[in-house]
């Protein structure tokens, strides 16, 4: 991980991988979202969980893309081996999925809400 400092952000993480990364195990991805969240966890010790700021936001939104993908498209969750999204799936795009309908039912969109926040 390296952390460079960008504009009003303070910082940015960025991981390097230390080789072509082709396939990445579930053990993998888990430590990607462990140390993204090393910025929001270091700004509650610093300033406190009451005054935590919105720094990390864009780590936030990375860990729950990570999490969403693990359980909608690789099929590393309770739910089982399905992919429930395809990589497009989900994505706005010039409008497109903005008003589409999901692909599964509602109890199934709880249980995948479940597993990302896990």
């Amino acid at each position: 991980v390296t952390l460079i400092p960008r504009g009003n952000s303070r910082g940015l993480t960025w991981f390097t991988p230390g080789e072509d990364q082709g396939l990445i195990s579930r053990s993998q991805l888990l430590a990607q979202i462990i140390g993204t969240l090393g910025g929001r966890a270091a700004e509650q010790i610093v300033f406190g969980t009451a005054e935590v700021t919105t720094a990390a936001s864009g780590d936030l939104q990375r860990v729950t893309s990570i999490a969403r993908q693990m359980v909608t498209r690789y099929g590393m969750s309770n739910i089982g081996p399905i992919a429930l999204e395809t990589q497009g799936n989900g994505q706005v795009f010039l409008g497109s999925g903005m008003a589409s309908s999901s692909e599964y039912a509602d109890d199934v969109a709880n249980r995948i809400d479940e597993q990302v926040c896990q």
